[in-house]
């Protein structure tokens, strides 16, 4: 097992990368049209991770589990990425952040809804907190760069993403977890390569700027590939709530990384409903965290 020190290495790598891909995003499509950048990521992505494979002598199955499990890992990738990137003409990328950190309890809602997943009190409490400072950003944001259509597009880019996990899992098939992300790129690399016949004429006519370049090299290597191996490697060795807890993090820094680099202004009462809507995340996982503290307390003594 890693030491503590590596994996609070990982832990804070991940928790960078996830906070910066959002900006990387905005990036990548301020010269590319979105659905161009999001085929270039997995065109570029692709090869990369099959590299990675061979690097690390895991297989790629190709049995009918194999492809099925691909596919529903592909939803997570391309099947909610391309809402995220219409939605970067909507949103902020430290707002597109934001609306990620919904995924848990996005998850919490597929779960008791589809799968009689039983949910606390404290959880239906926290959703509630979550979506009353969703509304004050909708009702903030009017006269910045966050807008109705952009906080819709999100919701649904969350809600494939968290469906997809429950469909990988339904599915169970018996994979590495390299062997699974390359496979679910290469599905989506084919789903890129359909969308080609329709989006030919928006292909970029000249060489994109410096910055369309670095955003879009920085979501394919940093969050398509590192930020897949921090993931994983913290999944098999930290406790579930312990990792959950990127989701409060994640969407603190996206939005100071926002400021910092691309000059994204927030209201007052944008920043409030962020505050409101994280409150509800903690309150959401409080159980999970007590839990967490006194089994490691417990541990201790």
């Amino acid at each position: 097992m890693p030491s503590k020190v590596n994996l609070g290495m990982t832990y804070a790598l991940l928790v960078f990368i996830w906070s910066t891909t959002p900006l990387a995003i905005v990036w990548s499509v301020s010269d590319i049209n979105a659905f161009w950048a999001l085929a270039l990521r997995f065109f570029l992505a692709l090869p990369l991770a099959i590299a990675l494979l061979v690097l690390f002598k895991n297989t790629l199955p190709l049995d009918g589990k194999s492809l099925h499990s691909y596919l529903a890992g592909a939803f997570s990738f391309i099947g909610s990425q391309v809402f995220t990137y219409m939605a970067t003409a909507y949103l902020s990328s430290g707002i597109i952040a934001l609306m990620f950190g919904l995924a848990p309890i996005m998850t919490g809602l597929i779960g008791r809804f589809f799968f009689q997943v039983y949910l606390s009190r404290l959880q239906w409490l926290g959703m509630g907190i979550a979506v009353v400072g969703l509304g004050i950003i909708c009702l903030g944001g009017s006269d910045q760069h966050v807008h109705p259509m952009g906080i819709v597009l999100m919701l649904i880019s969350v809600f494939v993403y968290c469906a997809s996990i429950f469909w990988v899992k339904k599915v169970n098939a018996p994979l590495q977890p390299m062997s699974q992300a390359t496979g679910s790129i290469m599905v989506s690399a084919l789903f890129s390569l359909c969308m080609l016949p329709f989006i030919w004429h928006l292909a970029p006519t000249s060489v994109p700027s410096a910055k369309a370049l670095l955003g879009l090299g920085y979501a394919v290597i940093m969050a398509s590939l590192i930020a897949m191996f921090c993931y994983f490697k913290l999944v098999q060795n930290i406790k579930a709530t312990t990792l959950s807890l990127t989701t409060v993090l994640t969407p603190m820094l996206a939005m100071l990384f926002g400021a910092l680099l691309n000059e994204e202004k927030l209201s007052l009462m944008v920043l409030l409903g962020a505050v409101i809507l994280l409150s509800g995340l903690f309150v959401y996982f409080y159980k999970d965290f007590r839990a967490n503290r006194e089994l490691a307390h417990k541990l201790k003594h």
